[in-house]
């Protein structure tokens, strides 16, 4: 190859723009990031859009979507603002799926390493403390939790996480078993370097993409989670969130349906939203996947 072919051949586009690009091949997931992003605007403007606290009495009660311009969504039967609740609901939503997905992610990172990287009676040991959580139903476990810990919305946050770490786990200790003997682990290990460095920095990049797509899977859980206690009335009532407005409506059921209507449908498009991502970010971060 000449120097002139060198010259003349076009750069590689940087990775963030092929990511982008196969990104939006899939049109679901630009639906799931659109999606995505009004959940986040509405998380972002529930101060401009009621600065007050949404739990007061904003009118009377059980007033009809589309009736009262000051309550386009009506009231609940306490006389509460539905749109008010529904945007600060989506700060309590984003703000459960991203901190218990961290925690989640987290601990099964740090079991799964352990685990894959050694293997041996560390894998057996660790092994054996997963499949014991696993017996138990995540949601039976998780009422556990909140009982012992008790419904404040940080405890249940924790709680959630503590409950949704072994899958991660699993996959990470998967990665770690393929690439634990892989050349450049091997090159790093005979430079001398750490064991600890070669978990943290040689492999666990390379073993991030599928925790990343799945990290999606476990947001999108964590708020249907968090939306069942409270819907069984576990949830905090200091704040307002989507699980609170639905377990409230079903009193009104009959008579004022929209109560638990909008807000279930706003948790649906939520976890749908991250469905879609997740889909999306399986096909951008797969490396088969055709540029």
């Amino acid at each position: 190859m000449t120097v002139l072919d060198t010259e003349l051949r076009p750069a590689e586009p940087p990775r963030y723009v092929v990511f982008w690009q196969r990104y939006r091949r899939n049109r679901a997931a630009l639906l799931g990031l659109i999606l995505f992003a009004v959940v986040v605007l509405m998380a972002l403007t529930a101060g401009l859009v009621d600065p007050g606290d949404p739990l007061r009495r904003a009118g009377l009660p059980l007033i009809a979507p589309f009736v009262d311009a000051a309550n386009p969504l009506g009231t609940d039967q306490l006389g509460r603002s539905i749109l008010s609740q529904l945007f600060y609901g989506a700060r309590i939503s984003l703000l459960v799926g991203v901190v218990a997905t961290l925690v989640s992610i987290v601990i099964g990172i740090v079991i799964g390493a352990l685990a894959g990287y050694f293997g041996g009676w560390i894998d057996d040991l660790l092994m054996r403390i997963t499949e014991a959580f696993q017996t138990i139903p995540n949601f039976v476990l998780l009422l556990t939790l909140v009982a012992i810990l008790g419904s404040k919305i940080e405890w249940i946050t924790l709680a959630i996480g503590i409950v949704s770490w072994t899958a991660p786990a699993r996959m990470v200790r998967a990665e770690f078993m393929s690439l634990r003997n892989r050349e450049f682990v091997d090159a790093a290990r005979n430079l001398g370097v750490s064991n600890t460095a070669l978990i943290f920095r040689e492999i666990l990049p390379n073993a991030l993409p599928p925790i990343i797509v799945y990290a999606s899977v476990i947001m999108a859980l964590s708020i249907l989670l968090e939306s069942a206690l409270a819907f069984l009335g576990l949830g905090d009532p200091n704040y307002a969130s989507w699980g609170n407005m639905i377990g409230q409506g079903r009193a009104v059921l009959r008579t004022a349906w929209y109560c638990s209507a909008i807000p279930g449908v706003a948790i649906v498009l939520t976890v749908l939203s991250f469905s879609l991502l997740g889909e999306g970010l399986n096909d951008a971060m797969n490396p088969r996947q055709k540029q």
